[in-house]
């Protein structure tokens, strides 16, 4: 079931990631093919304003996948419905101030970017400014639902939001080339219109009835706020480190190969964007998942995550890297169609740049599933290291010995060092090896339970069902709980496990699954109990009458604390019983 979720996560976020990309990549081939040399220079003087557009809305995203999949984790609905109301009222205020400041003061502004006080690029510049800002609160508010579409497991709808944006962007940008005529502000007008269409396509979902998140005024409040953000700094670290790297690296270019070389490096940052999309894909799915089993105290689901995200990482690294090294004359071709210094270069760089993809996703699903786990500052070290001390350290000495040649080896001893560095880390930490016993997870030794404490089994029949609650009857007997307890307990996942594949396995010919987890705590008994069957809610929807009701209503008696939550398509239901010693203890003092 884990890695099917996966499966599904992962294909959306890297499709999500890798259309984003391409839309830029189009943007900029269009207004340099249609549009001239003074309009490509108007939009790279805009893009530090993009750029903080995007880092606001990156971090608050992030912060969303870490706060909320904690509290997914926990079963906390309502705290989840505060992170919910908070990111939408934040976004909002943001995005709207960020507009009207633009749109006010967009003259100074260009001015400010360097593109003179009038002009052709100055009336460039200002134009874009005023057409993209027009689109801040669709662009921030796409980002921050993509976190929510996730967790809701809701894969497909991000797919169309991303699917409807690249469409509406391409169509729209040749309309305003060929037809309207519209110049700059006209082409940051089309991609304003494409971000509100994403967002009143993933608006469908948060606007129906099925919509797991809800929105209360009540739960904004300033703690929520703060949290959003305190979560989201990791993200604010990788923009800054993007930025000293290219700052850094056209500095030691233009030492060693001028202009050409900075400009076969802008082409690799085109095409390296694009191809890390698969980077970016591991590391949202890693906040997510990691987040809710880190929560949920499921050290055993949460290695296993982890090592189905680091098989993707080379399997899917390979596979793009090999895609760069034969096709790199082709891609950099699109930018520099002239044989000669720069594309030459380019195509060398964008070959060196495939074999640091490995390591790269690698150390993306690391950092970001460090981040969830309460190790911020770790994941802040991680972004700094990959990001900018290791790639511009390995550039400087390198092109001291080999030219501009050397630079290119930036990003894969880069990506490389900083794995090795993490893996010296565990070591130093663990005293073994990163790969034994999930010792790369970094987790506390007061984490969970002893692995003897829990049971795990996954069900598909009502003979595995019947297995697994004599097996459930015996083991809570073999850590010394009383015949009444453990029968509870039995009793309890005989319920749940009968209802879930007679009323959710039969709705449909779909294959389903159930997984059950009961873990001795010190104090109590944690039932865990979650199946990919459609969303049933067996605390607040219980049948009226027949047996199922009396089953469902005896099982929900017997737990001292009983929580459901619907996320990424699953049912979770979490159910807590008093072990006898504790019950024995606290008649005692009564």
């Amino acid at each position: 079931m884990i890695r099917k979720l996966i499966r599904q996560m992962l294909t959306a976020q890297i499709f999500s990631a890798l259309t984003v990309s391409l839309c830029l990549l189009i943007d900029s081939v269009m207004i340099g093919r249609f549009l001239g040399v003074e309009a490509i220079a108007a939009y790279q003087l805009a893009n530090p304003i993009l750029l903080v557009i995007g880092a606001l809305g990156s971090m608050l995203s992030a912060g969303i996948q870490v706060s909320c999949s904690r509290s997914l984790g926990r079963g906390a609905q309502e705290e989840t419905n505060a992170g919910y109301s908070s990111a939408v009222v934040l976004t909002a205020g943001i995005s709207l101030f960020l507009m009207l400041l633009v749109l006010v003061f967009r003259s100074p502004i260009a001015t400010g970017m360097g593109a003179g006080r009038e002009g052709v690029l100055y009336d460039q510049t200002r134009g874009y400014l005023a057409g993209f800002i027009i689109g801040a609160p669709a662009s921030m508010g796409a980002l921050i639902l993509v976190p929510f579409l996730q967790m809701a497991g809701q894969s497909g709808l991000l797919i169309a939001a991303v699917l409807g944006m690249t469409v509406s962007d391409v169509a729209l940008d040749l309309l305003n080339v060929l037809v309207f005529h519209g110049g700059m502000f006209g082409m940051g007008l089309a991609s304003s219109i494409s971000y509100y269409v994403a967002l009143v396509v993933g608006c469908f979902y948060f606007l129906s009835k099925k919509c797991v998140f809800r929105f209360s005024r009540r739960l904004v409040t300033g703690k929520k706020i703060s949290e959003l953000f305190r979560c989201g700094v990791p993200a604010v670290f990788n923009m800054t480190s993007s930025v000293i790297l290219i700052f850094l690296l056209n500095k030691i270019l233009l030492g060693t190969g001028g202009s050409d070389a900075v400009a076969a490096y802008s082409v690799l940052t085109s095409i390296g964007n694009s191809s890390n999309c698969i980077a970016t894909g591991i590391g949202g799915v890693a906040l997510t998942l990691a987040g809710i089993l880190y929560s949920e105290e499921d050290r055993s689901s949460l290695e296993d995550v982890m090592k189905q995200l680091f098989r993707y990482s080379v399997v899917l690294g390979l596979a793009m890297g090999v895609i760069l090294l034969v096709l790199a004359p082709v891609f950099v071709g699109f930018f520099i169609p002239k044989a000669g210094a720069p594309q030459s270069m380019a195509t060398l760089g964008v070959r060196l740049f495939a074999a640091g993809l490995v390591p790269c996703c690698i150390n993306s699903a690391l950092k970001n599933s460090y981040q969830v786990m309460g190790r911020e500052k770790l994941t802040e070290a991680i972004s700094l290291l990959e990001g900018a001390f290791f790639p511009v350290l390995a550039a400087f000495l390198l092109s001291r010995f080999l030219g501009t040649t050397g630079v290119w080896f930036f990003f894969v001893l880069g990506q490389t060092i900083t794995l090795l560095a993490i893996g010296l880390y565990i070591r130093a930490r663990t005293r073994t090896a990163p790969w034994r016993n999930g010792a790369f997870l970094l987790l506390r030794d007061d984490f969970s339970v002893p692995p003897d404490h829990v049971l795990e089994a996954n069900i598909r029949t009502i003979q595995e069902a019947e297995a697994v609650v004599r097996q459930a009857g015996a083991f809570c007997l073999g850590h010394g709980e009383s015949a009444r307890t453990s029968n509870r307990i039995a009793l309890c996942i005989e319920e749940m496990t009968s209802n879930v594949i007679l009323h959710g396995f039969t709705k449909d010919a779909k294959p389903h699954h159930l997984s059950v987890r009961v873990l001795r705590k010190p104090d109590e008994w944690v039932l865990r109990f979650r199946d990919d069957c459609r969303a049933f809610d067996p605390i607040h929807y219980i049948p009226r009458e027949g047996k199922d009701a009396l089953g469902i209503r005896l099982m929900l008696a017997l737990a001292a604390d009983a929580k459901y939550i619907y996320s990424l398509n699953l049912n979770n239901l979490t159910l807590k019983l008093p072990a006898e010693k504790y019950l024995q203890r606290g008649q005692n003092t009564i």
